[in-house]
């Protein structure tokens, strides 16, 4: 049984959690009969939905007694097998790799921010990765990198043979494309949302850069250039200089935190913005403006790390640690109609040059390369 590590989104782990359950969802058609799952069903989470009659082996441990359990096993080298008794492949959608013996490994790498942007991690989460991604990146069979970012931050950090990475793309679900406008009427009536405004999504933590984006939207808006600012995501790590810098906003009145936002009503949240902004200073893949462009939204985003490899001629871009760059970018994108139609025609023909079916196919003979026996010399 090829067996995915579910671990991610069954405990809603952000961009790691959907890019484990979207890719899940769009393998078990093509291989209905071959997918197992396996995740840590700490604090006794629920299967996902869709999915849960496929075979499923668990273990019940908290997230870091789990991380520092699998890390001890690799470098014992002490086999796992008996957590997959029945796995020919082991697929690890998030950055930790369970030790098996016999049983051919794929490791997905989202992204190296730890090592471009250590501040922003906290100093333990920081010497864990330090310590194990290397490790298990040379015991990984074969490694996919989710864009050529890092497929590049690998090679380079870890001077790991090139062919033994793959980048597949990620890709928006297929819900998420334009809605109706009763659809962004209920949106707007559930979570308090003025009729204009400009939108971001993400955690709220240092890498997502909210505190430039603040500095940059506040004289635009006080000047009457740019409508309210909303914020979705919840608060993440490192986050107290983006509340205090808030706080002593003069424009706080406009921004609008909804915290986490429900994923049916995301698509409408995209859908009734003006526009998009996604100033983020690093990204391994950078999911949110691809979804953004696939529900109509015109983008704007960072130039950053791999973004641009994702929204290609159909987004505004700027130097995210320029704040100049950023205003200058939600000047043009409050005041100028006709560009905002130019670019959110462009975002939907590129949003669907990714699809989830593509990338399935993808991985799907990456497991194959993996499980035909090496040829003997």
């Amino acid at each position: 049984m090829i067996t995915l590590d579910l671990s991610a989104a069954v405990h809603h782990r952000a961009g790691l959690g959907r890019y484990a359950e979207s890719l899940t969802r769009a393998l078990r058609p093509q291989i209905p009969d071959e997918l197992a799952l396996f995740y840590n069903a700490e604090r006794g989470v629920e299967p996902l939905p869709g999915l849960d009659d496929l075979p499923t082996n668990t273990v019940a441990l908290g997230y870091k007694p789990w991380r520092m359990l699998v890390w001890m096993g690799q470098l014992a080298r002490i086999p796992f097998n008996r957590l997959a008794p029945e796995a020919t492949l082991f697929h690890a959608t998030e950055h930790l790799l369970m030790p098996l013996r016999g049983v051919p490994t794929v490791l997905t790498v989202h992204d190296l921010i730890f090592q471009h942007l250590p501040e922003h991690h906290k100093r333990l989460n920081r010497w864990y990765l330090n310590a194990t991604m290397p490790l298990y990146c040379r015991r990984a069979d074969h490694i996919i990198a989710v864009s050529e970012a890092t497929r590049g931050d690998l090679i380079r950090a870890y001077n790991i043979t090139p062919s033994k990475i793959t980048v597949i793309p990620e890709a928006a679900d297929p819900r998420f494309a334009p809605q109706p406008p009763e659809r962004c009427a209920a949106v707007r009536a559930k979570y308090g949302l003025p009729e204009r405004f400009l939108l971001s999504v993400g955690t709220i933590e240092p890498r997502k850069n909210l505190t430039r984006l603040l500095h940059a939207w506040e004289p635009l808006y006080t000047a009457g250039e740019a409508p309210p600012l909303v914020i979705g995501g919840k608060r993440g790590w490192l986050a107290d200089d983006f509340f205090a810098a808030l706080a002593e906003s003069t424009a706080r009145e406009a921004v609008i935190l909804t915290g986490y936002v429900d994923d049916a009503d995301l698509p409408t949240f995209y859908t009734a913005a003006e526009a998009f902004v996604f100033p983020s200073l690093y990204e391994g893949f950078g999911l949110p403006p691809l979804e953004a462009m696939a529900c109509g939204a015109p983008v704007a985003c960072a130039n950053a790390s791999s973004l641009p490899e994702v929204v290609g001629d159909a987004a505004l871009t700027f130097d995210p640690r320029d704040t100049e760059a950023i205003r200058a970018a939600l000047r043009r994108l409050s005041n100028e109609a006709d560009l905002r139609a130019e670019l959110r025609a462009r975002g939907l023909v590129r949003a669907a040059e990714f699809s989830w079916q593509r990338a399935a196919r993808e991985t799907l003979y990456i497991y194959e390369q993996q499980k035909r026996p090496s040829p003997t010399v």
